[in-house]
């Protein structure tokens, strides 16, 4: 698409230019036979660490999307703690995704946008962290991150939820069940070719699912 086009050449940095950094956090969370079932592209992908303050851009295009009704007023609460959810269910609208390494947490910075045709584009950003219970969460703001675990399933790598929790100071609480959104899945999947789909689902236990969104991805190229 045109539009998909032009973000690219705003907002691509040239990798080449990029230092990386072998990068063993995301292998250490899984067996090496999950590993080992990834396909090479997959691992070379969550292999690759940026220097500190050093960015990482993926651009696509969105070809799958749902929400429901309940979804949509999910979406619209949460946008008190900034917004971390999907608002709308436009396809063939580009996507970018820019990994940031954070200096400050050791972890990564991840901030999507998607374009609409209409209006602004919806920007979401989040930090994943290699800490909490299960050595990786995903932190959304106002003090609440998503522990996630990860697996291997049909050759993707798969993120789940394990829990919300809620930080003041130190101390963390895990969020009742009624205040979350239910149950998130994250999709990696790759494709062949430099490309790969990122397959994002939440399914509340009883209102069903809420929201379902794909994109397809290369790495940006200057």
């Amino acid at each position: 698409m045109a539009s998909a086009s032009r973000i690219s050449r705003t907002f691509a940095p040239a990798p080449s230019n990029s230092k990386l950094i072998d990068d063993h956090r995301f292998r250490a969370l899984l067996s090496d036979d999950d590993w080992g079932r990834l396909p090479l592209a997959i691992w070379r992908r969550f292999s690759k660490r940026l220097a500190d303050g050093k960015t990482i851009v993926y651009v696509g295009e969105v070809d799958q999307a749902s929400i429901s009704l309940a979804g949509w007023c999910v979406a619209q609460i949460v946008r008190a703690i900034g917004g971390p959810l999907p608002t709308g269910a436009e396809t063939g609208v580009p996507m970018i995704v820019a990994v940031t390494e954070d200096a400050a947490t050791g972890g990564q910075i991840w901030t999507r946008m998607t374009g609409r045709r209409s209006g602004f584009p919806q920007v979401i950003s989040s930090c994943k962290r290699f800490a909490g219970p299960t050595g990786l969460e995903e932190y959304i703001g106002c003090g609440i991150s998503v522990a996630l675990r990860i697996c291997v399933a049909h050759e993707a790598l798969v993120f789940r939820s394990a829990g919300y929790l809620l930080q003041i100071g130190r101390s963390k609480w895990p969020l009742p069940e009624w205040l979350t959104p239910g149950d998130l899945t994250v999709t990696h999947s790759d494709l062949g070719g430099g490309a790969f789909r990122f397959t994002l689902e939440i399914v509340h236990p009883l209102l069903g699912r809420l929201l379902r969104q794909s994109a397809v991805f290369k790495e940006a190229t200057s």
